[in-house]
């Protein structure tokens, strides 16, 4: 199960899995693969919760396992 995570984390990880960003979007930032668009959440300061982060990661298409070992 993924764990709560800073956003720079999260930014590391995704740009390790071939992402690239993150770039300006309307309402959050997001991070490009090809084509794909997808929206992260803004950094407040804190963690981001373990629920978005498994949520964020079926949008992306990244698997959980994988994911802990980056």
């Amino acid at each position: 199960m993924p764990r709560p995570i800073s956003h720079r984390e999260m930014i590391r990880r995704l740009r390790l899995l071939g992402w690239e960003g993150p770039f300006p979007g309307k309402r959050h930032p997001v991070m490009r693969q090809g084509v794909r668009k997808l929206p992260i959440p803004n950094p407040h300061g804190r963690d981001i919760d373990w629920s978005l982060v498994k949520r964020l990661l079926d949008q992306f298409g990244i698997d959980p396992d994988q994911w802990e070992r980056l």
